[in-house]
Parts: structure tokens; C-alpha cells; sequence
């Protein structure tokens, strides 16, 4: 489905990618993990068309979208729920829902589907009228995934997932994403929980200083001494 290949990103004069390539095959769920400043919010970025990259190619089922604009992308499939949550403060919980899907012209499914998300996630339908902005962290994070759902994904980035959650609300966060990759969603995932990142996912890249260090299924990098002294506490 997604296919990155020999990808290079910058900064400015400040390279944060280097030769990364990765697949991400229809139905997967598959996670990036590293260090802060690693490149995992970059490779998210590249993807869904925040930075255009400076070198190798993306390919989203067969079609080119290297330089393609994060309009065009998002209308192929590919929706980003970026790290913070990142809702529009301002505004309703519904109008935050209704940004999700604006470029969707199936029109009459619109309710239906808004439905669905208020039955998923209860708290945003008994805060539909309420702003955004004065949600609290976890209810931010589910209003956040609910708009990227709005736009019927056929591919979900999700940055930094569990940043900022309780612990029970963590938890409630990956059940909701492992629910959405059961129900037929793509999933690629950035998240600083090594852990259960590698628990969850079926393949997983390790990167480092811009560029992949390992890859292979959660397992095996849970096996791996490198992952286990660095990113798992031994």
C-alpha cells in the first residue's frame, strides 16, 4: 500500500532523513520507534505532505506522491493525526469533526458517519456544542482521531498517540487504534512507548539519527539486546 523508498528530508541545512525506505502492506499495523529527534514525526510529515522531501520517492497504492500536496493526499486516503492532538481550539467538537471530512462529496453518508463516532466515543457526543479548546487532554485525543476518521481513511498516521495521556486513558487510546485496524484501516504509528508499540504492531522500524537501524516484526525487535538496553530499560 505505502512505499517509501531511499527517502531524504531537511531542515533547513539540517538533514533529518536519510535514505529511510519502509512498506506499510494493506491491513498492517506497523510502528516507528526511537529517540527523540530520530525522524519519526518527520517521516509522517513527508508522507502526508507537511515536508516535501529532498531526495527518494513515496508511493500510496502505485501512485507517486512524493511532491504531491497534503490536499491531494488526504483525498487519496492518507489522514494524519498528529502528535499534541493539534484540534482547532475555537471551535465545536462538531465543527472539529466536520474539518475531517471536508473534502469528502459523498454527502448524504456525512451523518451516518458522524453518528459513528459519537456511538465510539459517548464523551464527544455529550460535548458536540462545546469548544474544543476546553476539553481535557484525553478528550482532545479522542476528538483528534475521531476527525481523522471523518475522512474514511484508507491509511492512519498516528504521532504520539499516548503523549500527555493517563495511564488509563493510554490504554483506552491503543484499544481504540487496534479496533480501527480491525476493522480494515491501515495503520503506521510513531510512539515513544517502545514497549507497547512493539507489542501491538506486526512490523516495526527502529530509527536512528535519521535513518533506519532495524526493522522486523514487534517480536523480533522486542528480542533484539540493542532494543531491549535502549529503548525498553534492559
Amino acid at each position: 500500500m505505502l512505499e517509501i523508498d531511499g527517502l531524504d528530508c531537511c531542515y533547513g541545512k539540517v538533514n533529518a532523513l536519510r535514505a529511510v525506505s519502509l512498506t506499510v502492506n494493506q491491513g498492517e499495523l506497523v510502528t516507528l520507534i526511537g529517540a527523540n529527534g530520530a525522524g519519526k514525526t518527520t517521516t509522517l510529515k513527508a508522507i502526508s505532505g507537511l515536508l516535501p522531501p529532498v531526495g527518494g520517492s513515496i508511493h500510496f497504492e502505485g501512485e507517486d506522491i512524493t511532491q504531491a500536496s497534503a490536499k491531494r493526499i488526504l483525498a487519496l486516503g492518507i489522514a494524519h493525526c498528529p502528535e499534541g492532538r493539534r484540534v482547532f481550539p475555537y471551535m465545536t467538537v462538531q465543527e472539529n469533526l466536520e474539518m475531517g471530512c471536508y473534502l469528502r462529496t459523498d454527502r448524504s453518508a456525512l451523518t451516518e458517519d458522524m453518528e459513528r463516532i459519537f456511538t465510539r466515543f459517548p464523551v464527544l457526543a455529550e460535548r458536540r456544542s462545546q469548544m474544543a479548546g476546553t476539553l481535557s487532554g484525553g478528550e482532545q485525543q479522542m476528538l483528534a482521531i475521531g476527525r481523522a476518521l471523518m475522512s474514511r481513511p484508507k491509511l492512519v498516521l498516528f504521532d504520539e498517540p499516548s503523549l500527555g495521556l493517563a495511564p488509563n486513558l493510554v490504554e483506552r487510546t491503543f484499544d481504540i487504534i487496534m479496533e480501527i485496524r480491525a476493522q480494515g484501516t491501515t495503520v503506521l504509528m510513531v510512539e515513544q512507548n517502545a514497549y507497547a508499540a512493539l507489542e501491538m504492531c506486526d512490523r516495526s522500524y527502529l530509527l536512528e539519527s535519521g535513518q533506519v537501524a532495524l526493522q522486523g516484526t514487534g517480536q523480533d525487535l522486542l528480542d533484539d539486546p540493542h532494543v531491549r538496553e535502549a529503548y525498553l530499560g534492559g
